[in-house]
């Protein structure tokens, strides 16, 4: 027999409505407004039903509220619908919270400035599927599974140590909590505006719940299970202008003032397919009203296959000297903050537009080189927790173990095919010269060939395989393995005295690991005689994607061009590389040479790490109430051993080294809150916390890039976690039902910041040159893999000293404080006076934050040094920012939900921030992070019941297709990158049994 679970207060219906239990929803319409729940009429009375969008503001306000520190709440409208599609996007809404995107996909989290945070399902801790510390991937887990998002901003003692922002506490639905049996099943499909492929990709979600009260007690089991799938594209044109013509230079390109010419072109057209597919199930077990056991597991595989392309206009920089343009802009520089204070850097010109020829002699430059991209990611993730909570007069506790994995494997094939012009001279390098015309104007980065010249390819000659030639391959399969095992003990006992009512204490176990193992090949053809061409391979080869204008329209672009086919790259590499290596033979024997073939991916000895940590940690805090006073202080304690295996390559001989470390911390936190009025709520909190380095921070070992540009990182086992202190004021006012207006204000100081210390390659001051042998006696290390690039003359092979780069803990400190606002209020309690307009409601949110403090300093590129001293600013640097750091945002949402009709728009918008997110390079253009420009981004959706059980929707993100602007050296100043993202239009339906 089921036993009814129906909060006081509130009617059947609505427990039925959203399978919850409803008496924390009671709890909070009676104490938000207890006028609210019923009126007197002819004796009977008539209760008020909340349901969808306003249950769930309602019922997160009152966790809010009685919350004994700073912490914010989303809460699912219905059975596997959350505010977004994508979490990231859901923890958008919240105060504080701001997100970056790759592909216009909600990726990246950052709370009050920081992508230093945590991640935690129903208290457990995640394990990421790189290494970072962060947790889990926001796109690993589908909305549709969690009941409830929960940001943890001020901790507790009781809060696990490890985040600078906050703690992303993630829950699912509880089946001892649920009225009645739950069946629920959503179908939606999702359509790209600009993936080339159309249609709708399809989302399946569905829960099944119930229990059971038998003579051994109460028994309760939910399963909830999704798959989805996903295809976003974006386009990401680049132009490089970070060289210099001079007015006095005698350059045939010389003008009467000095400007910046053209040095680089990229083409980039970024898509990526997820296949995602979650579980997850919770068995719950109360034999007693004083004990439940519980059991958790969670299971996540996401598939996220990438097949992009890039068309690069590469050795462009020969002709500076060359081709004048035929139009400028005036680019202003403006304020950097260095070593040096502030200086102004001043305007100078740049190209904006004309034509560089092909040239016929010398170096044939410019090329065209065209690259696929199938940087892709399998991801599997498990949790698993067991646990029980029991209670015994005045003492009350859990005992629980977990245990959190995240398997990778990162498949890559990526090629580049460089074209050959027929109509201009070759040399014995595998490259020529293919005429292109560029328009910058409008901030559209337009380049295409320039087919107005005499030497111009034809589209016949574009798409004919004959004309292309085998350049690079690189290839990987690299694994990273996660995993965290856990145990934990919490106690609470209960007592009076002295305005204190409880102490919790307890202790907590956990081992950490990461294993990380690169797995690659990197082939680089350099000669016309060892490359071969593109009628030798021409079964893998495909026309590359000819809709780079569907974006903004623009008519100059490269839209006829082959690559090799980046789906076959991807589903049967084994046979790519087959032909791959049939074409080298074949060339051989045509030519008479003798190159190797291309091996199948190996593991990177070098770049082999293996590290553990093991925690220890203790904590106690006591519960105080007294008065208008509430609130709790306490400690958390912690001891941390390290281990970090690596590997050692010297002379071919490889010698495997394992260092130890430890470390110790002493956490205090306090929390305060102050109920100066009935609605109206004052809290403050101070407290202590760590954040660890990355475990790549961590490794004996190092890896090489093919680039030239890129420093060697080495790991530093010795690292300890940076210590951030923080400090919380705010104020509350729950003014009206599911409305409230708040104010707050933090401050977070962050010592023993990780800073990088960089050895820096000696490069020639005459030529440029570098030195290509090993080892580097002036400075960096060899790199054997990296192209010398503009490094070493023309057709140097692969080999070349680099920059170094080690993360240690520095000396300085530096600060984080901001403002935050927010305001919700909901119209229903004026449906006497306005009718149908009672089912409109408002949110909205700003946050503005600052950074400050470091003693790190970005360099600027060679060639911006120049471009510097020609303004008359010698040793110019950049001190470190606080990358995706807005320093001004807000979220404003509008929502209707009345007459069975439930629609909500939200318009998200955020300051420029510094951003390592520029395209398909590695290196920093002018040797500093790129500045992303302000964007406002809008999404909607409208759902309908058309029965209580069935409803319709369609959901919108970014409805206006909100371009990306990126500028180089400072905010307004170089555009040089731009991302174009598509639209993502969603419909579907779902129905409740």
């Amino acid at each position: 027999m089921k036993k009814s679970r129906t909060g006081v207060g509130v009617p059947a219906t609505l427990a039925s409505k959203h399978g919850l239990k409803a008496c924390s929803l009671s709890l909070a319409i009676s104490a938000l407004s207890a006028g609210a729940m019923a009126q007197e009429q002819d004796g009977m009375t008539e209760e008020l039903v909340v349901t969808g969008i306003r249950a769930s503001l309602q019922s997160a306000l009152v966790e809010k509220r009685s919350a004994n520190s700073l912490i914010e709440v989303i809460k699912s409208e219905d059975i596997g619908k959350l505010p977004d599609q994508n979490l990231a996007e859901v923890l958008e809404n919240v105060t504080g919270v701001q997100i970056t995107r790759e592909a216009g996909v909600g990726t990246g989290v950052q709370i009050r400035g920081t992508n230093d945070n945590r991640v935690e399902v129903n208290g457990v801790s995640t394990t990421g599927s790189g290494a970072g510390r962060g947790g889990i991937n926001f796109d690993d887990i589908a909305a549709s599974m969690i009941a409830e998002v929960q940001v943890i901003k001020a901790p507790e003692a009781k809060t696990i140590e490890g985040s600078v922002g906050g703690t992303v506490n993630l829950k699912t639905t509880r089946p001892l909590d649920l009225q009645d049996t739950l069946i629920a099943v959503r179908v939606q499909g999702e359509q790209s505006s600009l993936s080339e492929d159309g249609g709708l990709k399809p989302r399946l979600s569905g829960s099944w719940g119930d229990n059971w009260s038998t003579d051994a007690g109460e028994f309760g089991v939910v399963i909830s299970a999704s798959y989805a799938e996903q295809d976003v594209t974006a386009f990401r044109p680049r132009a490089d202008r970070d060289n210099l013509v001079t007015s006095d230079g005698g350059a045939a390109s010389a003008q009467d003032f000095d400007y910046l010419p053209i040095q680089f072109f990229v083409q980039d057209y970024d898509n990526y397919e997820y296949e995602t597919t979650n579980f997850a199930g919770t068995f719950e077990w109360a034999p007693n009203e004083n004990f439940k056991f519980y059991f958790d597991a969670i299971l996540n595989e996401q598939e996220r296959l990438q097949e992009s392309s890039r068309v690069q206009a590469s050795g462009v920089s020969s002709l500076i000297d060359v081709a004048a343009p035929d139009a400028w802009e005036t680019v202003n520089f403006g304020s950097l903050d260095g070593e040096n204070g502030n200086q102004n850097i001043g305007t100078i010109q740049a190209a904006l537009r004309g034509v560089i020829p092909a040239m016929d002699d010398g170096n044939l430059d410019p090329n065209l080189r065209l690259s696929s991209d199938t940087g892709s990611r399998e991801t599997s993730s498990d949790i698993f927790r067991l646990g029980t909570d029991w209670q015994a007069g005045d003492w009350s506790g859990r005992v629980e173990i977990s245990s959190s994995s995240n398997d990778t494997t990162n498949p890559d094939f990526s090629s580049t095919l460089n074209f050959i012009n027929p109509h201009t001279a070759v040399g014995s390098g595998n490259d020529n010269g293919t005429p292109i015309q560029y328009d910058l104007s409008g901030g559209s980065l337009a380049f295409g060939i320039a087919t107005g010249e005499a030497n111009a390819p034809t589209t016949a000659d574009l798409l004919n395989p004959e004309n292309y030639v085998l350049r690079d391959l690189n290839q990987a399969q690299d694994k990273v393995e996660n995993g965290e095992d856990a145990f934990r003990a919490d106690f609470t006992y209960n007592f009076e005295l002295a305005g204190f009512n409880s102490v919790d204490f307890g202790y907590r176990y956990n081992k950490t690991s990461s294993t990380s193992n690169e797995i690659r090949s990197n082939v680089g053809l350099r000669s016309m005689a060892e490359s071969p061409s593109g009628d030798l391979f021409e079964s893998i080869l495909a026309k590359g994607p000819d809709n780079f204008n569907a974006a903004d329209g623009r008519s100059l672009y490269v839209r006829d061009f082959l690559t090799i086919d980046p789906e076959q790259a991807l589903s049967n590499p084994d046979y790519v590389l087959s032909v791959l290596n049939d074409a080298i033979e074949a060339n051989d024997e045509m030519t008479g040479g003798d190159t190797d073939p291309i091996s199948e991916p190996t593991s990177s000895t070098a770049a082999y790490f293996d590290i553990s940590e093991t925690t220890d940690a203790l904590y106690a805090q006591a519960n105080f109430e007294a008065g208008i006073f509430r609130g709790n202080l306490g400690f958390r304690y912690l001891e941390t051993d390290v281990e970090s295996t690596g590997n050692r390559v010297t002379n071919d001989e490889v010698v495997q080294t394992t260092q130890k470390g430890s470390y110790n911390f002493f956490l205090p936190r306090i929390n305060l809150i102050a109920e100066v009025h009935e609605d109206v709520l004052l809290r403050a909190g101070w407290s202590k916390d760590i954040r660890r380095p990355d475990f790549d921070d961590l490794s004996t070992s190092f890896s090489f890039d093919t680039s030239p540009n890129p420093p060697v990182q080495l790991g530093n086992p010795n690292l300890v976690p940076e210590e951030v202190e923080s400090f919380d004021i705010s104020a509350e006012w729950y003014f009206a039902p599911s409305s409230m207006v708040s104010a707050g204000f933090f401050h977070k100081t962050r010592t023993g910041l990780f800073v990088t210390h960089t050895d820096s390659a000696y490069e020639d001051p005459v030529t440029g040159y570098r030195d290509l042998t090993d080892p580097c006696e002036q400075g960096g290390m060899y790199n054997p893999i990296a192209d010398p690039n503009v490094f070493a003359p023309a057709e140097t092979p692969v080999g070349v000293c680099v920059d170094t780069a080690q993360t240690v803990n520095g000396a300085g400190e530096t600060t984080q404080k901001g403002i935050e606002l927010a305001f919700q209020y909901d119209f229903s309690e004026m449906e006497d006076v306005i009718g149908w307009a009672s089912g409109f409601g408002v949110l909205a949110n700003y946050t503005w934050q600052e950074f400050e403090g470091g003693d790190e300093y970005y360099d600027p590129s060679s060639r911006a040094t120049q471009v510097f001293s020609a303004l008359g600013h010698e040793d110019v640097t950049l001190r470190a920012q606080l990358l995706d750091n807005s320093e001004n945002s807000y979220n404003f949402t509008l929502y209707y939900e009345k007459y069975g009709l439930s629609a909500r728009a939200r318009y998200t918008w955020r300051s420029a921030y510094r951003s390592e997110d520029f395209g398909s390079t590695t290196s920093y253009p002018w040797g500093f992070p790129v500045v992303q420009e302000d964007r406002g981004q809008l999404n909607a959706s409208v759902n309908y019941d058309i029965t209580e059980q069935f409803s319709v929707g369609i959901e919108g993100v970014n409805l206006t297709e909100s371009d990306v602007e990126q500028s180089c050296v400072n905010e307004g100043a170089l555009l040089c990158f731009q991302g174009l993202t598509d639209r993502r239009i969603t419909v579907g339906a779902a129905y409740k049994f």
